[in-house]
């Protein structure tokens, strides 16, 4: 971001040299678009191309913050905006801790985050690679069949300025492709079908790579196949990559430091505290060029920044925006996240990790006596508590015995908590994936985790 400077800069730079007295401005203005393209059978099932501008206005006075924004950077609709925002601080709470991000002097990682060869790749190349993609799926395995073949990409320029001296802009694009899958077996009532996903990230399509996507949609679902309900019982789990990924969705709302001062994290008053095992290791850095989700500032123009939340099983600090800060008595992390120019800055995790270890899936399960392999977990949202730390979620996988895989099994249960989940991590898998999330993605071994079947 900090290497290129847009004509949006100078749009939003004209709307804070017209502050008054008394008042903080800040104008966030982008530029951007996707594309969806999806396939079935051969053909064109879905296909999107859409592209959007705007511009946010923020303005505090007195504690009161009032917000608006347009759809639009047409210069008469940008003097509604700011007219209408400066209406709307008299309607706005007075909060002691309302105030814009300033300059923290945190230097910017210099990145390449945007990719010349993505935003020159011809449409129909994009149809080919989802054409392709389904027919490398489909031809994996005799059983499977594609439910559906997707590329998707997205690229974006945005600037913001403020009162307070920041002053930031850029650009980047990445995109990826997926695909979903359904793998068959027997006939009549006997008759079942399973569910599988294969993906691949980057910041151009030369770096996909079709035949490890096709190949994984393919395994996920066949592997299910013949699935039954075990009895239950407490065991060792080995999360899948994709699932690890997902649970450290769930972890980074517990070490959101806006959660954290509402008191609606299990974290609270809780650093300083051992809340892992020892060679846990948790890192938020979008300045990671392989993240998936990687910038160089944040949704308020700070730099973004590597922040060590989780050290040697130690609880470090929390995620902060300028907001949140203020609030904990804390600075920011250059945390602040942005949806777009229609809303004002959140906070959270951007590019969540854990440190790798240095052992494979396959080694790490020859570790384990009786375990289970997750390889799918529904229900995380609705099955998990951060305030409480209670952990019931469904899932399914295969049963690990004398560090062997073995048979699969569905319609279970895992639980624990969040809290004794982390104490039980027994080692961090080598194996890193990074997917098109907010979090990375490898093998995760966790004792004690009640399985409930039949």
């Amino acid at each position: 971001m900090s290497d290129f400077e847009s004509e949006l800069q100078a749009v939003a730079d004209r709307v804070i040299d017209q502050v008054s007295p008394g008042e903080q401005i800040e104008a966030f203005v982008a530029r951007g678009g996707e594309t969806e393209v999806r396939v079935y059978e051969g053909d064109v099932e879905h296909f999107v191309s859409a592209q959007s501008e705007g511009i946010g206005i923020r303005v505090i006075v007195d504690g009161r913050t009032g917000f608006a924004y347009a759809g639009t950077l047409d210069e008469s609709a940008i003097s509604e905006v700011l007219a209408e925002a400066r209406d709307n601080v008299q309607f706005g709470t007075v909060d002691e801790w309302a105030a814009l991000a300033e300059p923290d002097g945190a230097e910017v990682t210099e990145q390449t985050l945007w990719n010349e060869e993505l935003a020159e790749f011809p449409t129909d190349q994009k149809i080919d690679l989802a054409k392709e993609l389904e027919k490398l799926a489909s031809g994996a395995d005799p059983r499977v069949r594609v439910d559906d073949s997707n590329y998707a990409d997205a690229h974006g320029e945005s600037a913001v300025a403020s009162t307070t001296g920041i002053r930031m802009s850029g650009r980047e694009n990445g995109c990826y492709v997926s695909v979903s899958t359904l793998a068959d077996e027997g006939e009549g009532d006997d008759a079942e079908t399973q569910t599988g996903f294969g993906f691949s990230v980057g910041r151009s399509p030369s770096e996909f790579d079709l035949d490890r996507a096709a190949t994984e949609a393919a395994d996920r679902a066949t592997r299910l196949l013949g699935a039954t309900q075990p009895p239950s019982k407490r065991l060792t789990v080995v999360l899948d990559p994709f699932v690890t990924a997902q649970f450290l969705g769930v972890i980074s709302s517990t070490l959101n430091g806006e959660a954290v001062v509402k008191g609606r994290s299990l974290f609270r008053d809780r650093l300083g505290d051992e809340v892992a095992a020892s060679m846990v290791t948790f890192v938020d850095d979008p300045t990671n060029p392989k993240a998936y989700t990687a910038t160089d500032v944040d949704g308020e123009g700070l730099a973004a920044r590597r922040n060590v939340l989780i050290e040697d099983g130690v609880l470090k600090q929390f995620v902060h925006n300028s907001y949140s800060a203020r609030r904990a008595g804390t600075v920011s992390t250059g945390n602040a996240t942005r949806g777009g120019f229609a809303g004002t800055p959140g906070v959270g995790c951007l590019a969540l990790s854990l440190v790798p270890g240095e052992r494979d899936q396959e080694q790490l399960i020859a570790d384990v006596d009786d375990g289970l392999l997750v390889q799918q977990m529904q229900g995380l949202h609705s099955g998990v508590n951060p305030i409480s730390g209670d952990f019931s979620t469904g899932a399914a996988g295969l049963l690990i015995q004398n560090g062997t895989v073995g048979a699969p099994v569905r319609e279970i249960t895992i639980a624990s908590t969040l809290q004794r989940m982390l104490l039980d991590i027994v080692e961090v898998g080598g194996d890193i994936d990074w997917l098109p999330m907010n979090s990375a993605g490898m093998s995760l071994v966790i004792n004690d985790v009640t399985m409930s079947g039949s």
